[in-house]
């Protein structure tokens, strides 16, 4: 009877299975195949691994804490898996990638930064008070005796580390790591993970930047992601759930992830719980997929599992940045918009027309150079023209960045600009893999278009290179992936004040002490507003005393719905969700009680657990309890919390 329930609910499962997967299915042999996590039950765990193996599946991943393998097997073979009595089961294993950074300008010229040693404040450490906890005095130098984030390690999941870079520690000097996808973590192909281990921990060292973390913090680097490119490279949910183990077995107090995906995943959530629930602060991107005009964007994981800090984007001025999501799992905003700091490369693009000097991207797999001639309007350039010794206009649309490429070149022109055709949004085009060109090509938006388009018959310089790598690189880039960082660094620093504190603690300072933005209280898109380290350091060290309304406890019946009917004999699931008013509580004790008008109340007890939610199930006996309405009352408590409390009805007939 159990089983066959439970038959019903994953079968709707896997109709949400196909419909992913169909979007991007792994073809092997001739036949589709699908990545997919299949649960099992753990006394029955070979039986279910011998099925795989007879349906020609390949393994991933054995997660016995979470029982379950992750494996690729054919489309065909899965309803046979399904329907394997040992298997509880069958889930999509969605997939997940760098939150695009978006390239941004800076004032300072590049050797003003990297030759000269002179060292740039990033205006972040400002915004979140990292220097009011380690430099009081404002000479730049960490004061003695203060917080530095020494003692604490932050895990950072991304595409590498360039130790060698001269703002960054050395490896082996509280750096260590491991790659998922090649033998050298060290190797930071997409630059990603250097800019972020920068924000948290640049070195204050007199060069380049300076991060949240003076230096000081631990750092432990899991490379999730391969150097095809972060417009390229993926992972999956069971990618990361790896990493997020590693982070743990490494000894990690926070792991930070400036990446995402749309679609989300049980057993995931499940480890991301588990860890949290250890003592483990999750930090993560809320994502960069804002869609202009709406007021609600849809979740991306894992940021908007409970147990992650979901990290929005500001500018300098404070203000939401325009690709930063916005929903109601967005709990707390930082600098994310032309975030200054460390990369192991240099690359510099740009388009220079009378009085125009504009930042451009190159585009992926063309040549890097510099190219100069007449620039002329090629409009969609859709075919060839007489274009030689030009350099060619041409607008987004019809056919491939590639054969727009191939048009210019295989007309004599020396390079291609291509524009945006929408509003607002740049351009990162590229050639596709596999495909090259002989001529440089960059790619802008629609506004630099159209000021480029009142410059024509005027002489134009296209210059697009990247010094060789690996190297004392410095971009100012945006995204939530920027801001994301620069929570983590806040968490490791405040936390060094006091080791012994808890991830739950560390959370709470942050949440209840960042400044209110935009709407009053939490809102979709700044959460509860911009992280302050020293403010957060003051409530956690008990000189800020704490809102009132977060020592209550919050009590939510989530099942059953308020007058909910059920019949004699039916069982009636009982969940409830207990919070602070902001988070979830953990090791609440919680009664419910269960009374009629005919006979004595019944009561129930547990504990939750971290998601803050526990269950129960009740039996429905009419001969004993009787028809009519029940009323179901609710009180959970713990140590250093107000009580809290809640009542539902639901009818039997």
């Amino acid at each position: 009877m159990k089983f066959s329930k439970i038959r019903v609910v994953f079968s709707l499962v896997l109709l949400v299975v196909f419909v992913v997967l169909a979007v991007s299915p792994v073809r092997g042999q001739n036949q589709e195949m699908v990545r997919v996590w299949v649960s099992y039950q753990s006394e029955r765990k070979a039986e279910v691994f011998q099925a795989i193996t007879k349906a020609k599946g390949s393994l991933h991943y054995d997660f016995p804490r979470l029982d379950a393998y992750v494996v690729s097997l054919p489309a065909a073979a899965l309803n046979g898996i399904l329907n394997n009595p040992f298997v509880v089961s069958v889930e999509a294993d969605p997939e997940r990638i760098p939150v695009e950074p978006v390239p941004m300008s800076f004032e300072l010229p590049f050797e003003d930064i990297n030759l000269y040693g002179d060292e740039v404040i990033p205006w972040g450490l400002e915004a979140v008070q990292a220097r009011q906890i380690w430099d009081q005095d404002d000479d730049g130098i960490a004061d003695e005796g203060v917080p530095t984030g020494e003692g604490i390690k932050v895990c950072i999941i991304d595409t590498g580390y360039y130790g060698g870079h001269e703002d960054l520690k050395d490896v082996g000097d509280g750096v260590t790591g491991m790659s998922q996808v090649d033998d050298d973590w060290t190797n930071d192909g997409g630059a990603h993970g250097s800019h972020v281990a920068g924000t948290i921990s640049a070195l204050n060292n007199g060069l380049g930047v300076v991060g949240v973390s003076p230096g000081t913090v631990d750092l432990h680097i899991v490379k999730i992601f391969d150097d095809s490119g972060l417009w390229v490279s993926k992972a999956h949910a069971s990618d990361l759930t790896a990493a997020i183990y590693e982070c743990q077995a490494a000894g990690a107090n926070v792991i930070s992830m400036s990446l995402s995906g749309t679609g989300s995943n049980t057993k995931e959530e499940s480890a991301f719980n588990e860890l949290y629930e250890a003592g483990i602060l999750h930090i993560a991107a809320a994502s960069n997929d804002h869609v202009e005009g709406a007021e609600i964007d849809p979740y991306h994981y894992p940021a908007s599992y409970d147990s992650v800090v979901s990290v929005a984007a500001l500018d300098s001025s404070l203000e939401i940045a325009d690709f930063s999501q916005r929903n109601d799992k967005v709990e707390i905003a930082a600098p994310g918009v032309n975030v200054l700091s460390t990369i192991p490369k240099w690359e510099m693009n740009i388009v220079v027309v009378d009085d125009l000097d504009l930042s451009v991207n190159h585009v992926e797999f063309a040549a890097y150079g510099n190219a100069a001639g007449t620039l002329v309007d090629g409009g969609l350039c859709l075919s060839t023209g007489d274009w030689a010794d030009d350099v060619v206009l041409c607008k987004r649309g019809d056919i491939s960045f590639y054969d727009k490429v191939m048009n210019v070149q295989d007309s004599g022109g020396v390079a291609a600009i291509i524009y945006n055709n929408v509003e607002n949004e740049d351009l990162y085009a590229t050639l596709g893999d596999g495909n090259t060109s002989e001529i440089v090509a960059v790619s802008t938006t629609l506004e630099n278009g159209q000021l480029l388009l009142s410059k024509v018959d005027s002489l134009a310089t296209v210059s697009t290179f990247v010094l060789d790598e690996p190297l004392n690189g410095y971009e100012a880039w945006g995204g939530t992936s920027m801001a994301t960082p620069h929570v983590s660094g806040v968490a490791a620093l405040i936390w060094s004040a006091e080791p012994t504190w808890t991830n739950v603690q560390i959370r709470k300072a942050l949440v209840s002490t960042a400044v209110d933005l935009g709407e009053e209280g939490r809102d979709v898109m700044f959460g509860f507003g911009l992280v302050q380290a020293a403010d957060a350091l003051a409530y956690l060290e008990g000189l800020t005393p704490p809102p009132p309304q977060e020592d209550q406890l919050v009590v939510e019946i989530l099942s059953p719905e308020h007058a909910a009917q059920f019949t004699d004999k039916d069982t009636v699931l009982i969940t409830v969700k207990v919070t602070d008013g902001i988070h979830p509580v953990q090791g609440a004790a919680v009664a419910v009680t269960i009374q009629t008008n005919q006979f004595k109340p019944q009561t129930f007890k547990g504990i939750t657990v971290a998601d803050g939610m526990v269950s129960f199930n009740y039996r429905i006996n009419v001969r004993k309890s009787g028809n009519g309405q029940y009323n179901v009352f609710v009180i959970a408590t713990k140590d250093g919390y107000l009580g809290g409390s809640a009542e539902t009805i639901f009818t039997v007939s």
